[in-house]
């Protein structure tokens, strides 16, 4: 099989984007290490790169919240591309007093920023993520299905086409005057959308699995075990789609004095668990040491970025927000051998320029000040 093409950001501009009324950089085909004190905006920059994909960012921020404080309201991000189709300019951004984003592939507007994943996938690891395997499973859906996300761009519209439909049945069921013959309808899309969703995480589940197992050395990234808990995820264990779907629809209309009484749905793909486990210790991750979690966390992003690779055919570009600040010389080392094994661009942030020296030669490191 051929290897997978190469992408990188060779250029990089913002505008009115957070703390930045201007910013740019040329990085070509080098990593980046950006480096400079708390509160300059170095995350702002990574940010701005994880909205050259679909959704809402890495902080998730409403499109009003990135726009510069003092600025005109509006912002845009704009960057040129190397990748599977050649060289592209991608942009995006947002109107003053505009709920939603623009999205531009070669200044010709686009329909969404799905179309910019045909030229460019995009991973992240931030601080914020910490908490992972603490927190609620909301959380944990959210990080499996920004996975699947850069598999397959379609996951995000059925993710969304879920939750819209659950909103609505909710809302049926609140009121109880509702025609049953809409709860019918309402329910069916729930089984259709509720299925797909759940399909498409636990076949991404499975290939995490297998390359999670095939990473670094267990001594350098604890090896994760990783599985996804849910009722409609086991009957596929062992039915068609086409069953399940049927089970979960019969199972919705038998279940609307529960899910009434309880104010929301308790049966579906809403409700699934991405679980980890640190597979030597056979311990949840959420029961390990906080170096142990950072760790398995690391281990998973890294697993999540080879398997783009293999399945999308080409790499990803990899955000990782003060990744090296709680790791020993060692294991920084290693990581660094094995983003470089992976062959793709990656941007980092640090405080520091010295833990980013021993791949200077490699990487561009940027001083960003205020």
């Amino acid at each position: 099989m051929d290897s997978p093409a190469r992408v990188f950001v060779t250029a990089l501009r913002l505008t009115d984007f957070r703390n930045h009324a201007a910013f740019a950089l040329a990085p070509g085909r080098r990593s980046v290490a950006l480096v400079g004190d708390n509160g300059v905006g170095k995350t702002n920059c990574l940010e701005a790169i994880s909205f050259l994909s679909p959704g809402r960012g890495l902080r998730r921020a409403a499109m009003a919240q990135v726009a510069r404080i003092g600025g005109p309201g509006g912002w845009s991000v704009s960057a040129d591309v190397e990748g599977l189709y050649g060289a592209v300019r991608l942009g995006t951004g947002n109107l003053p007093d505009e709920p939603s984003r623009l999205a531009r592939v070669d200044g010709e507007p686009v329909r969404s920023a799905e179309a910019f994943t045909d030229h460019l996938r995009v991973l992240w690891l931030t601080p914020a993520m910490d908490g992972l395997f603490t927190g609620p499973a909301a959380d944990r859906r959210r990080f499996l299905d920004r996975m699947v996300l850069a598999l397959d761009p379609g996951h995000g519209r059925r993710v969304a086409g879920l939750e819209q439909a659950l909103t609505n049945r909710n809302r049926l069921l609140e009121d109880h005057r509702s025609d049953p013959a809409w709860l019918d309808a309402v329910e069916a899309q729930i089984a259709e959308a509720g299925v797909a969703v759940a399909a498409a995480r636990r076949e991404a589940v499975g290939c995490l699995e297998r390359l999670v197992a095939a990473g670094p050395a267990a001594d350098l990234f604890p090896t994760a075990r990783v599985s996804l808990e849910g009722d409609l995820e086991a009957a596929l264990d062992t039915g068609s789609a086409s069953d399940v779907e049927d089970w979960y629809r019969a199972d919705l209309a038998a279940g609307r004095s529960r899910d009434r009484a309880a104010g929301r749905t308790l049966v579906g793909a809403h409700r699934a668990d991405f679980v980890v486990h640190h597979a030597v210790k056979d311990m949840p991750a959420a029961l390990s040491s906080t170096g142990e979690q950072k760790a398995l966390l690391i281990g998973l992003v890294l697993a999540q970025a080879r398997l783009v690779a293999e399945l999308a055919r080409q790499t990803p570009v990899l955000l990782l927000d003060e990744v090296v600040a709680h790791l020993d010389p060692g294991r920084r080392g290693s990581l660094f051998a094995i983003l470089s094994d992976l062959g793709g661009q990656v941007f980092m942030t640090g405080t520091d320029r010295a833990p980013f020296e021993p791949v200077s030669e490699a990487t561009e490191i940027v001083a960003v000040t205020a």
